[in-house]
């Protein structure tokens, strides 16, 4: 069927304008073809000469049985020769001829091979048959004449026959033909006669052959033209582009591709003969799709061509198709149908809409990208102009996630982000979109809602909610999230101010320590250009010498021998002064700037070390993105070779902020820097994410105790949590092997108890504050340090000595009470005391009090009363001398009265 619908203008056409020589069709059928179209063009003309054998043996069977009959008719003469002997090696020299023709497909007989053989047979058989001539001429003596020329005529007419389609066979029965004129004519006219007619019939044979030739090279040629164009069409129809389609005058179809058939899914067959607009459909909805009915429709009636008109099926399924065709007319001008061809346009309606998907939301999580979040930020304030309703915006940007990505790699952060996403929608809920701007910042947008209750109760539950754990793929991931809220007045605000507001809300919540919520005010455009010319100022500033080194005594609390030092970075800036690490070690996070900064840090402090005593160790804090750096350990290294300094005198303090991506990138960090011999400190132990799982984990040497479990820790008000905290983390990091160290301690009291529950080192002002390289080099230099500081924290007090009497150990004795609080007092006394005795102290004028003595030096102790002094007791009673009485009347006067 394909065959004859796309092939019959091929066939139909002229062949090409090409001659064959004489030599050429003379030679064709004896050579061995040379191209695979030559093999075919012998093996067609071969095909017309397997009949051959069969012929001449029936008409050498007919001649025999002839003569048979005549013999017994006719008395015979006695003859040298039996003609039977040649008419039977001629039959059975026919018979093996008839069954190699049939047989040759199966012999691999080639074509030139054939028409050799047949040459040879046709040459024995033609003198077979001029031997059976001449005995039946010498037998029948009385007819001898006609019997030859019956024998000589035969043996002509039949040769050619069959050899006329072949020069070369035609040539072999021309001279076999005169060979038997020459014997059996008597006459040599005959013999003339039949060598031209033997010339004619080869001359006739040439030129036929010639012209078949030609005829059956331009054959083949279009008939690989023919099979060329089936392979396109069948490749085209196969490759799913696109499928043909053909109709008769009256509409129905007469041929379908197979892609068709499938999208209806059904053979090819069962569509032949239905009409073809009954299985199209076109979409009524939309003024494009009834242009596209009324398009078609009136080309199919009016016979016009008609090319990409969109239909698709008459069924359920989700198909579209794109049709073309043209009108086909015969040489009369009669109408004969529609040819065309058909493309598949689901799967780009299917990109279409997947593009337009792309171009609204994120790829990644689902949510409105940013070009949709501005269009829904665009019609809420429409909409609030309308109603007279405002509009809020949050903006919300993720806290750690870049420590996330770095160190578990971009697969997870991507996971983190889909179920950040699913979260934000479910705290989100009605009231408002949800929509991702890129990288780690989402923003939401709530129409109409300016209740600040409702908001502020809204970003609470979004911050809880994104800030608890993840776990993806094994892994468990905090991260945290900070929030910026602007609220826009109807009719007043624009996206862009709204957009910027909020921004500069976001700052803010960041600025106050992350997982924050802020609203916008005014005031933060001037703390944004602030932040922005201080960070500007903080990218030059260690080329300018700005930054420089304070470092901090750690002592242990048994000999007050100095441990270490804390190195600690501080800016001077040139036109703002002194700026608090508090300050620009934030915005060094903001900017990328602490990877700079933090190698500055720890190679100056290292040069420092190397100057002091051996056993005095330096530590360096390390934060979560120098720790999560792959180079981090190389880098240590490095410094640590170039400064000379060992590596056991150097301490990393790590923060609980490198946990919050729990990973094997962690877990190796911390065996390569160990491996490199530096001590480990968990810093700031107790706040934050604090998990015992991170002590079992990383090989922490140091755990330092976060100073606000310690500053206080002593009075009474917080003594039973605060000491209780530190001793368990004093019994846990015994129990690990490692030691502790109290940050922030002040006071005598609370350095008394620091020792009391068994901290094993201690930082604090009372052992001296941060101070310049050249003071921490004379320190480090000393033996010990001397505490220097307030004996308690330092409550209101009387500062006028009070004298009073005690009894220490049995003995009175009288002492001289100092800086008097209401939770205890400085003692002066030439006795020595006991910390943790217990002392009644009777005070002049002002009676007995009870305390404890908390600690004690040469002359001197701090004492904590048992109970809560009220220094209003201490003030002076004065005289009313100038006091005056009021006279009362008699008869006002109740007691003259009675």
């Amino acid at each position: 069927m394909r065959r004859s619908r796309f092939t019959s203008a091929i066939e139909t056409a002229e062949p090409a304008d090409e001659r064959a020589s004489v030599r050429e069709a003379f030679w064709f059928d004896l050579h061995a073809p040379e191209s695979p179209d030559e093999v075919s063009l012998a093996d067609w003309r071969v095909a017309g000469l397997d009949q051959i054998a069969l012929l001449l043996g029936f008409t050498h069977l007919l001649v025999i049985a002839g003569y048979v009959f005549l013999s017994t008719k006719i008395p015979l003469c006695a003859c040298s020769d039996n003609p039977l002997i040649p008419s039977l090696l001629a039959l059975g020299l026919d018979a093996v001829a008839a069954v190699a023709l049939v047989k040759r497909h199966k012999f691999n007989l080639s074509a030139h091979t054939v028409v050799r053989g047949l040459c040879g047979y046709l040459a024995v058989s033609g003198l077979l048959w001029v031997w059976f001539g001449q005995s039946v001429a010498d037998d029948l003596f009385l007819i001898q004449i006609a019997a030859s020329q019956i024998v000589l005529c035969a043996g002509i007419a039949i040769g050619a026959i069959v050899s006329i389609s072949s020069p070369p066979l035609a040539l072999v029965n021309g001279g076999v033909s005169s060979i038997a004129a020459i014997v059996l004519a008597r006459s040599a006219i005959v013999s003339i006669g039949v060598e031209i007619m033997g010339i004619v019939l080869v001359a006739y044979s040439i030129a036929g052959t010639k012209k078949i030739l030609v005829t059956g090279r331009a054959r083949l040629r279009l008939d690989a033209a023919a099979r060329k164009a089936l392979r396109f069409v069948d490749e085209f129809e196969n490759s799913g582009r696109g499928w043909f389609w053909e109709t008769d005058s009256l509409g129905t179809l007469s041929y379908v591709s197979q892609q068709l058939a499938d999208d209806f899914q059904c053979e090819p067959e069962e569509l032949l003969g239905r009409q073809f607009t009954t299985l199209l459909s076109v979409e009524t909805h939309g003024s494009e799709a009834l242009e596209e009915r009324k398009t078609l429709g009136f080309h199919l009636s009016a016979r016009f061509p008609f090319s990409d008109v969109v239909v698709r099926p008459a069924s359920d399924q989700d198909v579209h198709w794109s049709l073309s065709g043209n009108p086909i007319f015969d040489e009369r001008g009669r109408f004969l149908g529609f040819r065309g061809i058909g493309t598949d346009l689901t799967e780009q309606r299917r990109s279409e809409q997947e593009i337009s998907r792309l171009a609204r939301f994120d790829s990644l999580t689902s949510l409105p990208n940013r070009a949709m979040m501005r269009q829904t930020l665009d019609e809420a304030l429409r909409n609030s102009t309308h109603r007279q309703r405002g509009c809020s915006m949050f903006l919300i940007d993720l806290d750690r996630f870049k420590n996330v990505n770095d160190t578990l790699g971009h697969p997870i952060g991507d996971a983190l982000l889909r179920q950040v996403a699913e979260r934000l929608k479910s705290v989100m809920g009605n009231h408002g979109q949800v929509g991702r701007l890129g990288g780690d910042e989402f923003q939401a947008v709530l129409p109409g809602t300016v209740d600040i209750g409702l908001i502020e109760s809204l970003a609470r539950t979004l911050i809880e909610q994104v800030s608890r754990p993840y776990s993806i793929e094994g892994h468990k991931v905090t991260i945290g999230a900070s929030v910026g809220i602007a609220i826009g007045d109807p009719g007043r605000s624009t996206a862009d101010a709204l957009v910027r507001n909020a921004d500069l809300a976001l700052y803010a919540a960041k600025d106050a320590g992350r997982g924050k919520h802020r609203f916008y005010e005014p005031s933060m455009h001037s703390e944004a250009a602030e932040r922005q010319l201080l960070e500007n100022d903080l990218r030059q500033a260690i080329e300018r010498g700005e930054l420089s080194m304070n470092f901090q005594p750690i002592v242990r609390t048994a000999g007050e021998e100095i441990s270490g030092f804390e190195a600690l970075v501080r800016w001077n800036h040139p036109v703002r002064g002194s700026i608090s690490p508090a300050k620009f070690i934030p915005l060094a996070e903001e900017a990328g700037l602490i990877p700079r900064i933090g190698e500055w840090v720890l190679r100056t402090s290292l040069e420092e070390a190397a100057h002091w005593p051996d056993q005095v160790r330096v530590a360096v804090n390390l934060s979560p993105l120098q720790f999560n750096d792959p180079n981090i350990v190389q880098i240590v290294a490095n410094h640590l070779r170039e400064t000379g300094v060992r590596a056991d005198r150097l301490e990393l303090e790590i923060t609980e902020g490198v946990f919050l991506a729990d990973s094997e990138t962690t877990d190796e960090t911390f065996a390569k820097l160990k491996d490199l011999g530096v001590r480990l400190a968990l810093d700031d132990f107790g706040t934050g994410y604090s998990s015992l799982g991170y002590l079992k984990k990383a090989p922490f040497d140091k755990i330092k105790i976060d100073q606000s479990f310690v500053r206080g820790a002593a009075s009474t008000t917080t003594i039973n949590r605060n000491a209780a905290i530190i001793r368990a983390i004093v019994t846990l990091a015994e129990t690990l092997g490692m030691d502790t160290c109290a940050e922030g301690v002040e006071t005598h009291d609370d350095l008394q108890l620091i020792r009391e529950l068994g901290v094993s080192m201690v930082q604090g002002y009372i052992f001296g504050k941060p101070s310049e390289a050249s003071v921490a080099r004379e320190l480090a230099n000393n033996v010990t340090v001397e505490a220097d500081g307030f004996a308690c924290t330092r409550e209101p007090r009387h500062r006028l000595m009070r004298r009073a009497v005690a009894v220490v150990d049995g003995v009175k004795t009288e002492v001289k009470l100092r800086n008097i609080s209401a939770m205890g007092a400085m003692v002066e006394c030439d006795l020595a005391v006991s910390p943790g005795a217990t002392l009644a102290i009777d005070v002049v004028g002002v009676g007995p009090v009870r305390g404890i003595v908390r600690w004690a030096q040469a002359g001197k102790f701090g004492v904590q009363f048992e109970q809560q002094f009220d220094l209003a007791r201490l003030a002076p009673k004065k005289e009313r001398r100038d006091e005056v009485r009021m006279l009362t009347p008699s008869y006002l006067d109740s007691r003259r009265a009675g």
